[in-house]
């Protein structure tokens, strides 16, 4: 299936997960927060939404300091 990651378009098996796509882009360490379709996915999620041909995600860093 293809999907829209930040502009950019990627390829990833059916019935991939939020959590799989992090995991492909090695983004599992990191603090992100994730959007499907301009709709928040949380943490708690990531594992069970499943994504669908044609979603566009953004995923965003989030950085500290000061």
């Amino acid at each position: 299936m293809n999907i829209q990651l930040n502009g950019q378009s990627r390829t990833l098996p059916p019935g991939a997960t939020v959590h799989d796509l992090l995991q492909h882009e090695q983004l599992l360490e990191r603090r992100v927060a994730v959007e499907v379709n301009s709709e928040i996915i949380t943490r708690s999620l990531h594992a069970t939404h499943v994504l669908a041909d044609g979603d566009v995600v953004e995923i965003v860093h989030a950085l500290g300091g000061g």
